[in-house]
């Protein structure tokens, strides 16, 4: 069946292979770049980012090769909003947000799909390395680039207009793709980092907007082992960057524990400490192919990108989603999402809120 679709083309490799596909598979296509800064001179550039002048050039030359018309959407002040500004204040909470799961949920699956239906169009098509089948999500042939987890927090009524074409290719079969069909952005690399951070100092940018606000490390006894500039500058599980002058007695490295924004408390402590069994999430989504569970489920859960996947024993309660993991887990974080799973099809997903 034809469709008329949106496709969403961040100027790299993945996207214009996408578009190309979806245009070869008989759709009626049209291409759209999401301009996401009023000043992209100031996001990153030498094509590691997707939202850069660079990026615009290259996805507009992959839609006059592909043959389809190309139009930029101005998304930069929702895309601030959204994005940028959830980012910073989630760690000014003292939680750790995953921006490039935010974006595809608030942008490219929310404002980006709701303006296309209005449009007329049929369905969103992007480069993201997953499968659909029959509206239910699941992982990428390419388990290394798989994209599944950051797309967990889609709902069913946006999969159902969602198009992944690549999700049954490797990424090398991808590259190979776009050098044959003649695109330039073949050899292209992969955005790597946040593309809102030219420089790569999340530390940095967090301290521009939030000021320095000095208080102290402690160890989980409450003695002060040091000092730091802002608690939202840690991450839970972080180890370097601590700027510790005291060694533990055995001589063993420090890892962070947890985070309290109102006492501006960072707590340090041996790896050991880190592991956790039980974790309680919020915002839970059901998109799989069965309905929300009454009962308890036994799955699979992912607890951040490309991370290691737990077997657990899922219940609901009220508004909250409680996981108790077959063995547990290190470095699990407040603000990222959980992401079930049954085999490699998504059952659904919840925002960790608390672990221990």
């Amino acid at each position: 069946m034809s469709l008329r679709v949106l496709a969403a083309m961040s100027g790299g490799v993945d996207s214009a292979v996408a578009a190309a596909r979806a245009a070869e598979a008989g759709h009626d296509v049209t291409g759209v770049h999401l301009a996401l800064s009023s000043n992209p001179q100031s996001y990153r550039t030498g094509a590691r980012g997707c939202c850069t002048l660079e990026d615009s050039r290259d996805a507009r030359r992959a839609a006059d090769v592909i043959g389809i018309p190309f139009y930029v959407w101005d998304m930069a002040e929702r895309f601030h909003r959204d994005v940028v500004e959830d980012f910073v204040s989630e760690y000014a909470a003292g939680r750790t947000p995953n921006p490039c799961l935010r974006c595809n949920e608030k942008i490219k699956f929310e404002a980006v799909l709701d303006r296309a239906v209005a449009l007329g169009f049929d369905a969103v098509v992007t480069g993201h390395h997953a499968r659909l089948d029959g509206g239910v999500l699941r992982r990428s042939v390419d388990a290394g680039k798989d994209q599944s987890y950051v797309l967990g927090v889609l709902t069913r009524e946006q999969l159902a207009r969602a198009v992944f074409p690549l999700g049954g290719s490797t990424k090398a079969e991808v590259r190979a793709e776009a050098a044959v069909r003649g695109l330039t952005v073949a050899d292209k690399p992969d955005s790597h980092d946040i593309c809102f951070i030219a420089d790569g100092d999340t530390r940095g940018f967090l301290a521009d907007r939030l000021g320095s606000e000095p208080g102290p490390i402690v160890d989980e006894s409450g003695e002060v082992v040091g000092e730091h500039a802002g608690a939202y500058g840690f991450t839970i599980g972080q180890r370097k960057g601590l700027r510790i002058d005291r060694p533990t007695p055995d001589g063993r490295p420090r890892y962070v524990l947890s985070i309290e924004p109102v006492s501006n408390t960072v707590t340090v402590g041996p790896r050991s400490s880190l592991a956790v069994s039980s974790i309680v999430g919020s915002r839970p989504i059901w998109n799989g192919p069965v309905a929300e569970p009454r009962e308890p489920l036994v799955c699979q859960v992912q607890l951040r990108a490309h991370g290691e996947v737990y077997g657990c024993r899922v219940q609901l309660s009220g508004d909250d989603m409680h996981i108790e993991l077959d063995s547990p887990a290190t470095g699990v974080a407040a603000g990222q999402a959980a992401v079930l799973y049954d085999g490699d099809t998504v059952l659904g997903s919840a925002t960790i809120t608390s672990s221990s």
